[in-house]
């Protein structure tokens, strides 16, 4: 079955190959690159990682979820978020949204809703996001859904001939509060659909 979340105004779903071009366009995009290292930048790349997200839909137990990002009155792919299950009750989580969705609520709503599905239905305690210490969108985004700077990590990663920091941000699950969940939400199956 295709796993999807739904918020007030968003579908997020398991990826298809239908999804290649969509997820292709805005991870090409010259602003969405500037944080991520070339090798991961390529329309190759964007090939594997889709191939990747839809066979990780595949594993039972599941342990990752990254999602197609829709809105709800259209099919096409306008961004991704995910999360990752670890050991010991903890989840890294990431959202990436392409350029003309970017300070329209999708980002803040869709990890509301994520965050509410690994805390409430996957019994996360603790879930957490790294990031580059320049990526000031990515730093607010974490900021809004109450996470915390746990560390910062100095000349942590090395790409485009630059080190760059790491800033690791958390919320554990007692922190998870009522007014934190911005996209009321609810957890569907499309149940046409079997694997």
């Amino acid at each position: 079955m295709i796993f999807k979340l739904e918020t007030h105004k968003l579908i997020l779903r398991d990826f298809s190959i239908d999804d290649l071009g969509g997820y292709n366009a805005f991870t090409q995009d010259e602003k969405y690159q500037r944080f991520y290292d070339e090798v991961d930048c390529s329309a190759e790349k964007s090939k594997q990682l889709v191939d990747a997200f839809i066979n990780q839909s595949l594993e039972c137990p599941r342990t990752k979820y990254q999602l197609a990002i829709t809105k709800k009155d259209q099919q096409a792919i306008i961004g991704t978020c995910g999360l990752r299950l670890e050991p010991d009750g903890q989840a890294s989580m990431g959202c990436g949204v392409a350029r003309g969705y970017h300070f329209s609520g999708v980002a803040v709503e869709a990890m509301s809703a994520l965050m509410d599905f690994g805390f409430q239905e996957l019994g996360v305690r603790r879930m957490y996001a790294q990031t580059i210490e320049d990526n000031k969108a990515a730093i607010k985004l974490c900021q809004k859904m109450g996470m915390r700077v746990e560390d910062r990590l100095i000349k942590h990663r090395y790409f485009k001939d630059q080190w760059w920091n790491t800033v690791i941000f958390a919320l554990l699950k007692n922190e998870w509060s009522s007014k934190q969940k911005i996209a009321n939400h609810t957890l569907s199956k499309d149940s046409n659909t079997e694997r």
